[in-house]
């Protein structure tokens, strides 16, 4: 399976948080699976493609080339396919075709838009696709805290939890993606307008 993989390009993020999701990727490639992220070198990205690389899986980049022109981001050495496009609008919507799942792991505001983007697109019955918050360190307790508010204040349906798994555990996210099956709901459940 080509799982895409949504979370920080920075290192200035405690090594915890890398280490954990560079075995996370070395555990991807023993079930099995590819890796489909933002071909950075640095950060979550990049540990995700270490371990993904460590085990021989297939690594594919996709990064919008302003970033290589303008040196906004290291690129991963490693990708056995690199994929430039002319916007991140289409990098996003190029690894959402590539991709058959999506797991996020703690990242900041691209990261953020990238999960909710996912989201969005499925409640709208654009895909069908598994999503996954891997949360660890307890990341992202607060957005759980966040959608449970609007999930309670109406803002967000509540069969709309069904569109995604959150957990701590790798194995988890894993057995969560390897197995999802489709919720049985159309747009109309899920959103009102």
């Amino acid at each position: 399976m080509k799982i895409c993989v949504f979370g920080a390009a920075s290192n200035e993020i405690d090594e915890k948080y890398i280490t954990e999701v560079e075995r996370f990727g070395a555990l991807m490639a023993k079930r099995g699976h590819e890796l489909v992220f933002g071909a950075g070198m640095n950060g979550l990205m990049g540990a995700c493609a270490r371990g993904i690389k460590s085990v021989g899986a297939n690594v594919v980049g996709v990064i919008p080339s302003f970033f290589k022109e303008e040196s906004i981001e290291a690129i991963f050495p490693q990708c056995d396919e690199l994929i430039y496009t002319e916007t991140m609008a289409k990098r996003k919507a190029k690894m959402e075709d590539l991709a058959e799942a999506f797991v996020i792991v703690p990242g900041g505001i691209g990261t953020f838009e990238e999960f909710f983007e996912v989201l969005t697109l499925k409640q709208l019955g654009r895909h069908t696709k598994p999503i996954a918050i891997y949360n660890i360190e307890d990341y992202y307790n607060n957005l759980e805290d966040f959608l449970k508010n609007a999930y309670e204040k109406g803002f967000i349906r509540n069969d709309c939890r069904k569109l995604y798994f959150c957990s701590k555990d790798a194995n988890e996210i894993l057995e969560y993606v390897e197995n999802d099956e489709p919720i049985g709901l159309t747009v109309h459940d899920l959103k009102d307008g």
